[in-house]
């Protein structure tokens, strides 16, 4: 890294860390390698240590260096989705007969992973109120080789004290994954305050842009690094020379959005606390959050989530969802655009059903950063 990217402060780090000047050129962005193969200077005579690009490529190596930058871990690793790096993580963690402690708000897609596919293969895992350190204590068994974490959650956006459930974790012998995508590094560094593996959906806050998919995992021990380094090579779905090339680039603005997705969330879900057809709003940032008090310790700032209950149930909710108009109709979240959706419709329909159902009369925002003011009238519109 140089001299910018040693620096204390975060904000250099986005825009540093990785990016070394093209030695070639000296542009100042790293180039798109897309290339599949190296040249060899005889056998066995690599190139910088570049053979083939699944094993490495430069522009994931890029990518790879920021991350791990960002988060203050000792690798970060690029994948194809965020999905593919949960998988990989866990099939670098766990064996048959291993117990894992899961959320019970968790990610749909993260349900689905452990429910349908790791079960498949003889991993256990149960659901505790990750919020209460005394529930996840109670949750682990003699089998616990991993706890996870997302905070906050998705899309009911609790919040977990990590540091107490890193202690939790250490106790157990087990390690503390936190999922880190609706904070980013930016507003939360969960390695610090004890985790030993941070997960991210590339494709929200960090790509930025609603313009890829990736995945990324970073750990704060050199030797879990390198035995996640194996299997993300072994296994092969790996983040493309492009992709993490666009992540990068999003990366480099990851501090101005997040002020302005946390900002214009505050003031959505204050006037959402103040509207009637509002039964219950959902935002770390507001005072009566239960977790308000330990978000306000671990985070810069509360992001750009924010989830409310409508008044008139579930058909209520898809209405209001289907009147937004500057809110565009659709799944994902963290781009620059604001998006509005059903969760039990939509992201979460794969949890219907089970411990981490969500209510039939919720609805996720990811607030962007157009004019509050704008974002305000739409939904009061919505609303009706």
């Amino acid at each position: 890294m140089s001299d910018q990217d040693s620096s204390h402060n975060f904000e250099p780090r986005p825009i540093h860390a990785g990016n070394t000047a093209d030695p070639l050129t000296g542009a100042v962005v790293p180039p798109i390698y897309q290339v599949s193969t190296y040249k060899q200077d005889g056998v066995g005579g690599l190139r910088g240590g570049y053979e083939y690009s699944r094993s490495a490529n430069p522009t994931r190596t890029a990518l790879e260096e920021n991350l791990a930058a960002l988060e203050g871990g000792r690798r970060g690793l690029a994948f194809a989705s965020g999905l593919a790096a949960e998988d990989c993580l866990l099939r670098t963690l766990l064996a048959p007969g291993d117990h894992v402690v899961i959320p019970n708000d968790a990610y749909g897609g993260t349900f689905r992973l452990f429910a349908k596919v790791v079960s498949r293969w003889g991993v256990e895992w149960s659901v505790a109120d990750t919020s209460d350190p005394a529930a996840v204590r109670a949750a682990v068994t003699p089998k616990t080789k991993v706890i996870w974490v997302e905070t906050p959650s998705n899309p009911l956006l609790g919040i977990t004290d990590i540091a107490a459930v890193a202690a939790v974790a250490r106790g157990a012998g087990a390690k503390l994954v936190v999922d880190n995508t609706f904070a980013s590094p930016y507003l939360q560094q969960p390695i610090a305050l004890g985790a030993d593996i941070v997960v991210h959906s590339l494709t929200k806050y960090m790509g930025g842009h609603s313009d890829v998919v990736g995945g990324a995992l970073i750990a704060a021990d050199e030797t879990v690094g390198e035995e996640l380094a194996y299997h993300q090579n072994a296994m092969g779905a790996v983040a493309g020379p492009f992709d993490a090339w666009l992540v990068l680039r999003g990366i480099k603005t990851l501090p101005v959005r997040m002020d302005r997705h946390s900002e214009n969330a505050a003031r959505v879900a204050e006037m959402l606390t103040e509207h009637p057809k509002g039964t219950r709003v959902l935002y770390p940032g507001l005072p009566e959050h239960p977790g308000h008090e330990t978000a306000a310790k671990q985070m810069k700032a509360f992001g750009g989530m924010v989830s409310f209950q409508v008044a008139g149930g579930e058909e209520a909710a898809v209405e209001v969802c289907n009147r937004a108009k500057l809110f565009t109709l659709g799944e994902s979240l963290g781009g620059v655009e604001s998006l509005i959706e059903h969760p039990g419709r939509m992201t979460h329909a794969s949890v219907v059903g089970s411990a981490l159902e969500v209510p039939a009369d919720l609805v996720r925002l990811s607030v962007g950063i157009e004019s509050g003011d704008d974002l305000l009238t739409d939904l009061k519109r919505a609303l009706g």
